[in-house]
This record gives C-alpha cells, sequence and structure tokens, in this order.
C-alpha cells in the first residue's frame, strides 16, 4: 500500500502522504480503515520515525486520517482535495461576524475547508475547544475577545499557525493577526463628530465589561475628559430612565434597540430629545428611526485580508480600518 522510492527527488514523508491518497482514489481504503502503524512504516523502508510522523501530521491536519488513543490511525474522510484545515473560533454570531465569515470564506480557495466554533465568552469553552483540537489544523484563526489569560491556552498551539482577531490583548501580541485599535477609533471617531455632540447635555456608554473591550472604555473617557464634557458609563439601560440631553454611544444592538423603545414610550424625537451612536454598522441601522450613526470597522474587509494571510501564509500585524457614518440620530 505504501510506496517509498529513495532513488527519486520527493521527499519521503510526500511520497507516504502519496501512497495513502492514491490508496483513498483507488478504494483500497475506506473511511473508517485502520492505516499501518508509525512502526510499521518506519520499519519496512527504513526510515526515521520523524519522518512517517511528518507525513501522518500532513494528513491529521488535512482531516483525512485521525489518531484513536491506545489504537492507532484511521481514516476519517475520502475527500483527498483539502489541502487545509482551519479552525475559527468566534466569540458569538451577530450580522457583522456573519459579514466578516462570508468575506472569509468567499475569498478562500475550494481545496481549504473551514471549521467555525464558539466560545461565547466562557473561558472553560475557549480552552476545551482550543485543546481538543490541538493538531488536527493547519491554521487556527482566534477571537479571544476580552477573556482573560487566553495566552496560557494559544501557547500550546504552534505559533506559526495561530492568527488573532479583532481584540489583540498584549500577551497575545507575538502572533499574526488582524485587530481593532479600540482606544484609538472610539477617540478619533468622536472627536470627528465633535460639532454635533455639543449639542447634548451628558454623554453615556453603555458598556458590559464581560463583552467589551476595556480599551473602547479608555479612550471614551479620554474624549470626554479632553474635551471637558460630562460623562457616564452605564453597564445596561434595563433600570435607566433616558433623560433629554444625553447622547448614548451603545456597542450593542439590544441596548440601541432598547434606548429607541423607551425614546418612544416618552414621546422624544430622536437627534432632538437624545442622540445615539451605535457601534457596527448594519443594514437595519441605515433604515431604522431615518438611520443611525454608527462607529464602524470593516469586517468586510477584515474577512477578505485574513483569507489572504492564510493562503498566502503571511505572519504580520493589521490594524483594520474604521470610520464614522453620520446619520439622523445625531
Amino acid at each position: 500500500m505504501i510506496t517509498v522510492n529513495k532513488k527519486i527527488g520527493v521527499p519521503k514523508y510526500q511520497q507516504i502522504v502519496f501512497s495513502i491518497e492514491k490508496a483513498i482514489v483507488r478504494g483500497k481504503l475506506n473511511k473508517g480503515d485502520q492505516i499501518p502503524s508509525i512502526n510499521a512504516i518506519k520499519k519496512k523502508h527504513n526510515l526515521s520515525r520523524d519522518t512517517v510522523l511528518m507525513a501522518f501530521n500532513e494528513l491529521k491536519n488535512r482531516g483525512i486520517i485521525q489518531s484513536v488513543v491506545g489504537k492507532g490511525y484511521y481514516v476519517t474522510s475520502e475527500n483527498i482535495s483539502i489541502k487545509q484545515k482551519v479552525l475559527l473560533l468566534f466569540d458569538e454570531l451577530n450580522a457583522f461576524k456573519e459579514d466578516l465569515f462570508n468575506a472569509f470564506i468567499s475569498n478562500l480557495s475550494e481545496n481549504i475547508e473551514v471549521d467555525i466554533y464558539f466560545h461565547h465568552f466562557n473561558l472553560n469553552v475557549f480552552k476545551r475547544i482550543i485543546e481538543d483540537n490541538n493538531g488536527n489544523y493547519n491554521s487556527y484563526i482566534i477571537m479571544p475577545a476580552n477573556l482573560k489569560n487566553t495566552d496560557k491556552t494559544v501557547n500550546k498551539l504552534p505559533k506559526e499557525t495561530v492568527y488573532i482577531l479583532d481584540q489583540m490583548p498584549c500577551e497575545l501580541k507575538d502572533y499574526s493577526g488582524i485587530y481593532q485599535n479600540f482606544r484609538k477609533d472610539i477617540y478619533n471617531n468622536l472627536e470627528k463628530a465633535f460639532s454635533r455632540i455639543v449639542n447634548y447635555k451628558k454623554l453615556l456608554l453603555i458598556f458590559s465589561n464581560d463583552k467589551q473591550p476595556q480599551s473602547m472604555k479608555d479612550g471614551f473617557i479620554a474624549f470626554c475628559k479632553d474635551r471637558n464634557i460630562p460623562f457616564e458609563i452605564l453597564n445596561s439601560v434595563d433600570d435607566y430612565m433616558i433623560k433629554k440631553g444625553d447622547l448614548y454611544v451603545v456597542p450593542d444592538d439590544k441596548s440601541l434597540l432598547q434606548i429607541i423603545k423607551k425614546m418612544k414610550s416618552l414621546n422624544f424625537t430622536l437627534a432632538e430629545d437624545i442622540g445615539i451612536i451605535s457601534y457596527n454598522d448594519t443594514l437595519l441601522k441605515e433604515i431604522v428611526e431615518g438611520g443611525i450613526t454608527t462607529i464602524s470597522t470593516d469586517f468586510t474587509a477584515m474577512g477578505k485580508r485574513l483569507a489572504e494571510m492564510i493562503q498566502n501564509e503571511e505572519h504580520q500585524h493589521i490594524e483594520n480600518v474604521n470610520h464614522l457614518i453620520l446619520r439622523n440620530s445625531l
């Protein structure tokens, strides 16, 4: 089944890969079949263990074979056209993450397979997903969000296979990735809107410590202090009575809808009585209440650039573009 010719210029580990692929194509190996052991191939062809292991790891990363502890290696897929497997670990799925995902997938070649997971801001889930899949993928795209001590888990992966997405905590700054500069982005975009912001009495940030990046809050506070604007940080708007003259900066869509609902119950007029700046643009925000002003990164551009990095095996830090979209809510 496995042939290795030491007289040709093809690397020995690659010949093992080709042999197993050929056996699958010809029907000699089927899904669920066990393949010869590392020691058996090593002994039969007088190879080093590392050479055989290199071949097995390539097939494993592509999802063609998988190891079963204490038993050996088995065929798990007959699709040998897959050349790379990518693990994509998001915090949660929402409209703009869907834009990112769609842009990423549509810009990948057909021989790259992507499996998507979600940790939902739960560190134990984050750890389990990465630890259970260590060694099963060619690349790991990880969105750590604001989870603490993620480096202890991420450091278990080969560094050259890891790409950090969206938030880039200082403990992961040595990894490649595409990130948002939340402190700079909120500060600069509030500055751009300053001529409208001065029409309001107070600036309020709806900030969830569990989900929002600390640097966003830092940038908000710095702007308000530099511009001498009264401000407040709210964990939620559940029990908050909105007031005329308030301007709300709202990173999450649930709080946005709550504020609009409260505004309507008080017969307030958007932009005149209260103002709203939302985060991350969607089609809904173009339409609702005549248009909601947003501070938004380009998630489509992020997904497209990420696909390029994976396919070209690029390793660098890229700060994603961010901009202000002024609409009728301000």
